[in-house]
C-alpha cells in the first residue's frame, strides 16, 4: 500500500466544520478513520502540527487548539515526517518555481523529499506541482 500524504486541511476541517453543514468536514471525518484504522497508509509534515494548533486556536479557542495538537500528535497510524533544512531548501524551490505560499512549499517539498507522490488536499494550488498528484478530499473519503 503505497504512503499519501495528508495536508493541514484534512485534519482542521474535521475539527472546526460542521459535517451536517459542511461535505468537506465529513469527507475529512472518513479520511481520519481510514488512517485510524489502518485501511490507509498516510504521513503529514510536523508543519500540519502548527497549522492545526494555530487555526483551531483562531477559529475555536486555546484550551481546544491544545486539545487538538496532543490528539494529532497521538494519532493512531499517522507518519508525521520532520521538516529540516534540506527540506526548506525544497521548499524555497517550489515556491520560486510554482509561486506557492510558504506552508504549501513546505507540504509539497516533505511529499517530494519523502518520495511521497501522492497528496490529499482540496488545496488545487498542489496542481501545478510536478511530481505530485492531488487527491481531492471526496474521492479519498471515498476510495
Amino acid at each position: 500500500m503505497s504512503i499519501r500524504y495528508v495536508d493541514s486541511n484534512v485534519f482542521i476541517y474535521a475539527i472546526v466544520a460542521d459535517e451536517a453543514s459542511e461535505k468537506k468536514a465529513l469527507y475529512c471525518k472518513k479520511i481520519l478513520l481510514k488512517i485510524a484504522e489502518g485501511e490507509l497508509n498516510a504521513a503529514t509534515s510536523s508543519l500540519t502540527w502548527d497549522e492545526v494548533v494555530w487555526s483551531v486556536r483562531k477559529l475555536l479557542d486555546a484550551k481546544t487548539s491544545m486539545k487538538e495538537g496532543r490528539e494529532l500528535l497521538e494519532f493512531p497510524n499517522l507518519r508525521i515526517l520532520n521538516v529540516d533544512h534540506k527540506v526548506l531548501g525544497k521548499a524555497q524551490k517550489a515556491l520560486e518555481r510554482y509561486s506557492l505560499k510558504p506552508r504549501d512549499a513546505i507540504h509539497a517539498a516533505c511529499c517530494l523529499e519523502n518520495n511521497i507522490g501522492e497528496l490529499i488536499s482540496d488545496d488545487p494550488d498542489f496542481d501545478a506541482v510536478s511530481g505530485l498528484s492531488r487527491i481531492r478530499l471526496e474521492e479519498a473519503a471515498r476510495s
